[in-house]
C-alpha cells in the first residue's frame, strides 16, 4: 500500500532537509552518524513515519503532545515545561506515537495463517510490525492459536478462573503506561481481591532509587524541579543516557551550556546525547549543522565502578576544604548544612581519607587525574545536579551507588537548594506515579485506613511479592496466575528462557495490550491478550471524552486527553478493562461504584485526592495546569523522611557495586538499548549514535580486548553465563563489534541479553536485576 499523499509528501520534504547539510567533518565519533538531535533524529522519525504509515491526523498529534490540552507521551518520564516548545516531542516519543497510531492491525484472521508456536521464530520487531490489536483474544491450545471473544465471555471466565485460585498465587502486574486513575482502580481490584502481590515495571529499573534514596534522604524520587534545571552551575551524570531514553532534557543542557554551567559524565559507554547535539527546534543550528558539545569532561568508568569514581570525588572535596582551612579561607565542605542537616558524615570522611588513590583507579578504571579533573569541577561549583539513570540502580550494590552519589551532594549542601539536588531520570512515563497512587507490594507504603473507611473492606495487611519473587515464584510453580496491566514481563526479566517455560505453567494470564510481543507467545492454560486504547485516542465513555494524568520524574502531574480515532471499534480503555475484571471478580458491594467511576475518570481523581490529600489537593482542577502540578517532595525543603529523621552519609564497604569478583576470561557485561527501541519494544535495525545497522546480534569489545581474548573484529562467538550457581546460560551467535569500551566491559543489546542475566543476581536492597555488570565468559 503506498503512503497516504500528505504523509508522502512529508516525508520527501524531511529528506530534502536530511540530505543537505551532513558532511564527514562534522562526525565527532566514528562510531556514530553525528550528533544527537539534528538531522539524523529528523531522518529517523521520517523514517519510522513511512515505516508505520500513520493517517495524516498524527501530524496533528504529534504538534499537541506534551502540552496543555494535548496528550502526554507514552515514552519517557521527561518532565513537560510551563514554556514549551513548538515541537515538545523527541524522536523516541515521536516514534512511539507514531507505532500507537500506525495503519497496520493485527486482527484475529491473522491467526487464521500463524499459529504461536511459529511466532516464536520471529523477531521482536517482527511481532511489532503487525500492528495493533483490534479484539479480546483467548489461546484455543487444540489450534495452538488466538481465537477471538466477546468482552462479556473474557472477562466472565477471568472472574470464574481468579474466584477459584488461592489469593496469594495471583499477581496484579502493571508497566508504566496506565494513568493514574487506571493505576490507582487497579490496586484497588488488587487489595479488593485479597492480596498486595502488585509489583510493576519499576522493580527492573528504579526500585533501588525508591528504595536506596529513601533510606538516605528520606524521598523514594528526585528532589529536584524545572527551574532547579535553569539555575545550576553544573550537572554530573552518571550510567545515563539523555540522547536515546530522554532527548528532552538535552534543551535545558544545550541551555546550560550557553550560560557557562559545566557538565561532567561518568559512563562506560560513549553516549552521543553526552558529547554534543544539534537542537532541532534551532532552525540556524540545523541548517548550519552547529554542535553544542555537551560534556566537559567525559569519563569513562568500569561497568560497576561507580562507587570508587564517586569516592575519588569526595577525596577531591575534602583535600580542597583541608586545603582551605590551613589557608583560613572559607569551607568548600557545607559544615554547617552538614552539621545541621546529616548524619554519618565522620564516619564517611574517615573512610575518604583512608582509601588511597590505587584503590580508587584500579576499582575505577579512571585515572587520578581524571577524577581531579572532574572533582576541580564539582569543588567550583556554587550549585549542582546530580543525573543518574540504570548506570547506577542495575547493579548488585545499586543502593550504594544511589547512597555515594548522595554523598557527593551532601557535602556541599547541594539538596534541597535553588539549581541542586538529585535528579534520577524514569524510562517510562508515569512508572513512577503509579507507586504514587497505590501500586505497591510493600503495605507500610499504602495508606489502608483510607481504603477501608473509603470501601468499606479489610484490605490484605501481608506484604505483596516483588518480580524477583513473583518470578521465583513462578520458576516454582507456586504462581498461578498473572494479570499484566501493560508490559511484556516474559522479555524484560532475566533468565528469559526459564521464564518461558514458567510462565505457559499458569492457570491463567491475561494481558492488557495493544500490540503483540513475546509475553503473548507462551500462553498459561487460560489465556487472554485484552486489547487496549492507546494515550492518544479518543476515551469516549458514557460522560463523553475522558482525560488521565501521569506524573513525570519531577513530581508533576499532567492531564492527558486523546483526540484520534481508536484503532478498532472493540477496543477498551485499560480503566475500562480494570472495572470489568474487577465487577466478573469480586462480590458486590455499593461502596465499589464500577460503573460509575468508568463512566466519569473525574470521579476517581477525587477518590486519589482523598486518599493522597497532600499530594493530588485540587487535582481535577489542576491536571491541564501549564507544566503540572507538584505533588511535592519534603527533601526538596530539607525535610528527611529517613529513620534517622537526617540525611545519612553512606560508608561503603566495598568500592565496587558488584557481587562476583574479577577472573581471568571474566567480563563485565553491560545491557544497552539501541536508538531505535522503547524498552522492549524494536522499532528497527538502525543504532545510529554507535554506527551499528542491520542488526542487534553483536557484542561490543573495546579493541584491546578483543586482541587479549584471541579474537577478531566480525567472528561470531556465543557470551556465556558466569555466575556461579550452576546454571549454563547461553546466547550464541553474536558477531565481535569493535566498540569504545574500558578495558574488561563488554556490552550486549537488552532485552535479549537477559537470557544470560540470573533471576538471583540482582540488587541487595530493593531487588532490582544487576542488568549491568553480568559476569560472562566468551565463547568462539
Amino acid at each position: 500500500m503506498p503512503p497516504i499523499p500528505a504523509v508522502s509528501g512529508f516525508l520527501r520534504f524531511l529528506d530534502k532537509l536530511v540530505r543537505g547539510p551532513i558532511v564527514a567533518d562534522q562526525i565527532p565519533n566514528p562510531e556514530s552518524e553525528g550528533p544527537a538531535g539534528g538531522w539524523g533524529s529528523v531522518k529517523s522519525i521520517a523514517h519510522m513515519f513511512g515505516d508505520a504509515r500513520p493517517s495524516p491526523a498524527v501530524l496533528d498529534t504529534l504538534a499537541h503532545q506534551n502540552k496543555p490540552g494535548g496528550f502526554q507521551c507514552v515514552s519517557c518520564a521527561w518532565p513537560k515545561p510551563v514554556n514549551y516548545h513548538p515541537f515538545e516531542f523527541c524522536e523516541n516519543g515521536a516514534k512511539a506515537t507514531l507505532s500507537d497510531l500506525t495503519s497496520a492491525r493485527c486482527t484475529p484472521a491473522f491467526w487464521d495463517t500463524h499459529t504461536v508456536s511459529d511466532l516464536r521464530d520471529w523477531k521482536d520487531y517482527d511481532l511489532e510490525k503487525t500492528g495493533r490489536l483490534t479484539e479480546p483474544m483467548r489461546y484455543d491450545a487444540a489450534t495452538d492459536r488466538y481465537v477471538a471473544v466477546t468482552w462479556e465471555e473474557a472477562f466472565a471466565d477471568i472472574g470464574k478462573t481468579l474466584r477459584a485460585l488461592p489469593r496469594d498465587d495471583v499477581v496484579f502486574y502493571s508497566s508504566g503506561h496506565a494513568g493514574l486513575e487506571a493505576a490507582y482502580l487497579y490496586a484497588l481490584l488488587a487489595r479488593a481481591y485479597g492480596n498486595n502481590n502488585l509489583p510493576q515495571s519499576s522493580n527492573m529499573c528504579h526500585e533501588t532509587t525508591s528504595v536506596g534514596l529513601n533510606k538516605v534522604i528520606g524521598s523514594p524520587v528526585g528532589t529536584i524541579i524545572w527551574e532547579d534545571l535553569e539555575k545550576a552551575d553544573a550537572f554530573f551524570f552518571f550510567g545515563q543516557n539523555p540522547g536515546s531514553n530522554s532527548p528532552r532534557f538535552l534543551h535545558p543542557l544545550q541551555e546550560a551550556k550557553k550560560r557557562g554551567a559545566r557538565i561532567v559524565t561518568f559512563n562506560p559507554v560513549v553516549e552521543q546525547g553526552l558529547v554534543s547535539f544539534v537542537n532541532p527546534q534551532n532552525p540556524m543550528d540545523m541548517l548550519t549543522g552547529h554542535e553544542t558539545q555537551i560534556s566537559d569532561e567525559y569519563l569513562q568508568v568500569r561497568a560497576g565502578g561507580d562507587i570508587a569514581a564517586i569516592l575519588g570525588l569526595c577525596k577531591v572535596v575534602v583535600e580542597a576544604d583541608d586545603t582551605a582551612l590551613a589557608h583560613g579561607i572559607g569551607r568548600v565542605i557545607d559544615i554547617e548544612f552538614i552539621a545541621e542537616h546529616t548524619t554519618g558524615f565522620d564516619q564517611f570522611i574517615a573512610c575518604v581519607r583512608e582509601t588511597p588513590w590505587s584503590n580508587i583507579e584500579r576499582e575505577s578504571g579512571l585515572t587520578e587525574q581524571a577524577i581531579r579533573r572532574a572533582g576541580d569541577i564539582y569543588v567550583g561549583a556554587e550549585r549542582v545536579i546530580g543525573v543518574y539513570g540504570m548506570g547506577l540502580t542495575q547493579h548488585s550494590q545499586g543502593a550504594i551507588n544511589v547512597g555515594l552519589l548522595v554523598n557527593l551532594l551532601l557535602l556541599r549542601g547541594n539538596i534541597g537548594r535553588e539549581g541542586a539536588g538529585c535528579c534520577p531520570v524514569r524510562g517510562h512515563s508515569n512508572v513512577q506515579g503509579q507507586r504514587t497512587v497505590g501500586i505497591a507490594e510493600k503495605t507500610k507504603l499504602i495508606p489502608m485506613d483510607k481504603l477501608k473507611q473509603l470501601f468499606d473492606f479489610d484490605p490484605p495487611v501481608k506484604d505483596g511479592t516483588t518480580i524477583v519473587d513473583a518470578v521465583k515464584g513462578l520458576m516454582a510453580g507456586k504462581i498461578k496466575a498473572f494479570i499484566s496491566l501493560g508490559g511484556n514481563l516474559v522479555r524484560a526479566v532475566p533468565d528469559q528462557k526459564e521464564m518461558e517455560r514458567a510462565w505457559a505453567t499458569q492457570d491463567l494470564t491475561v494481558m492488557v495490550s495493544t500490540k503483540l510481543n513475546r509475553s503473548h507467545l507462551f500462553p498459561g492454560k487460560q489465556a487472554y491478550i485484552l486489547p487496549c486504547l492507546s494515550r492518544a485516542e479518543l476515551d469516549i465513555q458514557a460522560t463523553g471524552n475522558q482525560a488521565v494524568s501521569v506524573e513525570d520524574s519531577f513530581s508533576h502531574i499532567s492531564g492527558s486527553i486523546g483526540k484520534r480515532r481508536p484503532a478498532s471499534k472493540h477496543l477498551k480503555s485499560e480503566l475500562a478493562i480494570v472495572t470489568g475484571i474487577a465487577k466478573a471478580v469480586l462480590d458486590p458491594n455499593p461502596r465499589l461504584k464500577w460503573d460509575e467511576w468508568m463512566a466519569d475518570y473525574s470521579l476517581v481523581r477525587e477518590l486519589i485526592e482523598f486518599t493522597y490529600p497532600e499530594d493530588f489537593k485540587d487535582y481535577n482542577a489542576r491536571m491541564f495546569q501549564p507544566g503540572g502540578f507538584y505533588r511535592g517532595n519534603d527533601a526538596h525543603n530539607r525535610v528527611w523522611n529517613t529513620q534517622e529523621k537526617k540525611a545519612v552519609f553512606t560508608t561503603p564497604a566495598q568500592l565496587n557495586a558488584l557481587s562476583f569478583k574479577d577472573a581471568a576470561g571474566r567480563f563485565r557485561l553491560s545491557t544497552l538499548r539501541s536508538n531505535d527501541q522503547f524498552n522492549t519494544t524494536i522499532y528497527g535495525y538502525s543504532d545510529r549514535f554507535r554506527g551499528i545497522e542491520g542488526t542487534r546480534d553483536v557484542v561490543m569489545m573495546c579493541e584491546e580486548d578483543i586482541a587479549a581474548s584471541g579474537l577478531h573484529a566480525g567472528q561470531t562467538v556465543a557470551l556465556v553465563s558466569d555466575f556461579e550457581d550452576g546454571v549454563r546460560r547461553t546466547m550464541p551467535g553474536l558477531t565481535v563489534t569493535a566498540h569504545n569500551l574500558p578495558r574488561g566491559t563488554i556490552a550486549a543489546y537488552y532485552p535479549e541479553a537477559n537470557v544470560l542475566n540470573s533471576i538471583d543476581h540482582h540488587d541487595e536492597l530493593s531487588k532490582t536485576p544487576a542488568s549491568k555488570a553480568i559476569p560472562v565468559r566468551i565463547e568462539a
